[in-house]
């Protein structure tokens, strides 16, 4: 299995924490999964919040690509419309030259009607502005030349340079939680992308759905789906769960805030008819049912009882990677760095060793 770790980038939950300090703390925790194994760093993109800020990723990748020889790294996502599609692969392509063919583009079309009224865009074009310029970029990274003749970008046929020097066949990844995501994922050939929100047997229709639909497109097996999730690792699992139980509420406290989930604003918003389904259980459950929710999906405890439950989810959605945040919610940096270490030494190793149920079957 391929773990990557995840920066957020929050000061929600802290006090007295300056962006600076936030900013300084997830340098230092990449820094230290770089050292301890982990496969990829990954990064949102979050503007103008305490719930997240990170307003370029792509140029937050190009720096630990200097500061960190070697290692993979990932957007987790590029918000697309929010940006020039060409400008997006021409970063791409440097960061890529960068690190040298690890760099894994993910991108995504924003949630947060906040951060779109602060770019003057109306969010009911999100769906269209991701499905024209989705393909135009992954196109552009393929083919070195950029393209576009549809309502939003009318991009002449221009060449990407430096060009892009290395495949990137199995390095395109697309957040993936409405089943209309879900549907332009499968047909750019993207990595399904979904976050720890809820049980995972909600989400197996949806990942399934994925998978028939990438087959349908391609004629090929589907690239595994990225769980993105939120994790407290410590010997003693009472303390544990006291620990997730504040850390892991206090952010769905956030994320109940930043995208206002108790509004009623996605029964208007074109294309978020899913989300308006996730806001009608979010009144009904409450803030402590969501937190109950949360803490079912995601990972917290002892590294026996992490490791029991990434197998539960293997068995019941197959193969996947994981991409796992330790800061959030007010974690303290020293929780942060108790959970890495502990999950590096005792997690880490058995999930990667993992095979695929193909491979399985061929070693057996």
């Amino acid at each position: 299995m391929d773990v990557g770790m995840m920066m957020v980038f929050s000061t929600y939950g802290w006090e007295n924490c300056t962006d600076q300090r936030a900013w300084e703390e997830e340098i230092h925790l990449a820094r230290l999964a770089a050292d301890l194994g982990f496969d990829c760093i990954w990064s949102a993109e979050h503007h103008f919040a305490d719930y997240s800020f990170v307003p370029d990723n792509i140029q937050l990748m190009s720096y630990l690509a200097g500061v960190l020889p070697g290692m993979s790294f990932g957007t987790a996502a590029v918000i697309l419309p929010w940006h020039d599609p060409l400008r997006v692969a021409e970063q791409a392509a440097v960061l890529d030259m960068l690190c040298k063919g690890k760099f894994r583009f993910g991108m995504g079309r924003g949630l947060a009607r906040r951060e779109f009224h602060a770019f003057r865009l109306n969010m009911d074009e999100s769906r269209g502005r991701f499905d024209e310029a989705a393909p135009m970029i992954v196109n552009a990274l393929k083919t070195g030349f950029i393209e576009g003749d549809g309502p939003f970008y009318k991009q002449p046929r221009v060449e990407i340079r430096p060009r892009p020097a290395y495949a990137f066949d199995g390095r395109i990844y697309a957040v993936a939680s409405s089943e209309d995501s879900v549907v332009s994922a499968a047909k750019l050939g993207a990595h399904i992308v979904m976050f720890a929100d809820r049980p995972w047997e909600m989400r197996l229709p949806v990942i399934e759905r994925g998978r028939a639909l990438h087959r349908q497109f391609h004629g090929t097996e589907p690239p595994h789906v990225m769980l993105t999730e939120f994790c407290v690792c410590g010997d003693d699992l009472s303390k544990t769960e006291e620990e997730a139980r504040q850390y892991q509420g206090k952010f769905v406290e956030s994320n109940f805030h930043h995208y206002e989930f108790l509004g009623e604003h996605f029964k208007s918003v074109k294309g978020y008819d899913s989300y308006q389904q996730k806001a009608e259980i979010a009144r009904q459950a409450g803030l402590t049912g969501a937190i109950e929710g949360f803490m079912k999906a995601a990972s917290w405890g002892t590294p026996d009882k992490i490791l029991q439950g990434l197998e539960d989810r293997r068995r019941l959605l197959g193969n996947f990677e994981l991409n796992v945040a330790f800061r959030f919610g007010g974690t303290p940096l020293e929780v942060s760095e108790r959970s890495m270490k502990l999950f590096a030494k005792e997690v880490l190793p058995v999930v990667k060793a993992w095979k695929s149920e193909p491979e399985r079957a061929a070693a057996e």
